[in-house]
């Protein structure tokens, strides 16, 4: 089994932190406020525990679940305290209107991550293809991109730890790609399939 931080302390944070401690891994919970920290490591149970904002996470896997916009700032704020770890962007850089991204240049919050963490960090994006409440409830595919094979090897390990299917798309630039796919999602919730209970997947056909 995997061991994991959670950085953050909201929706997100507490799903995945479920299906960790469901799955037999090992969890510990990071925030700004120290007491909602607190708050969802108990919520978690199985021995899920709490670390001190900043300091050296006690996982090999560090989840930044935030919103896309405190990703980059954070992972810089942390620094050398993640040398050496797999760091997992699960955010949506979604504009004002859900359409598009919030960024024009063919980049990813994923790929800006890489930009600031430590040489010897590796960035995997996952998980941001699949929303909440299909996350809870379901058995999607997760789509995962990264440059380097042990890491995504680490959080596919992980991925599967929860039940889930993990389906690697290729390296780091596919990030931005995934992005994409993100807001697709949401366009088809808003339009074609009409609701939020579904994910997108690979369905295998053979000749």
């Amino acid at each position: 089994m995997s061991s994991i931080t959670l950085i953050g302390t909201g929706n997100m944070a507490r799903t995945i932190g479920t299906l960790a401690v469901a799955g037999g891994n090992t969890v510990e919970v990071m925030g700004r406020d120290q007491s909602k920290a607190d708050g969802l490591a108990k919520a978690l149970g199985g021995g899920a525990t709490t670390g001190k904002w900043g300091a050296i996470p006690a996982g090999d896997i560090v989840i930044t679940a935030l919103l896309y916009d405190g990703v980059v700032p954070v992972v810089a704020e942390y620094g050398d305290a993640l040398a050496g770890k797999v760091i997992v962007d699960i955010s949506n850089p979604f504009n004002a209107t859900f359409d598009g991204l919030a960024h024009s240049e063919e980049t990813s919050i994923a790929q800006e991550v890489a930009k600031v963490a430590p040489a010897s960090a590796s960035v995997v994006k996952a998980f941001n293809t699949i929303f909440r409440n299909v996350l809870e409830k379901g058995r999607p595919d997760v789509f995962i991109a990264g440059d380097n094979a042990q890491a995504k090897a680490d959080v596919a390990a992980f991925i599967e730890s929860l039940g889930l299917r993990p389906l690697g798309v290729g390296g780091l630039k596919m990030a931005h790609w995934l992005e994409g796919v993100g807001v697709v999602t949401v366009g088809l919730a808003s339009n074609g399939v009409g609701h939020w209970d579904f994910a997108l997947g690979a369905n295998e056909f053979t000749g």
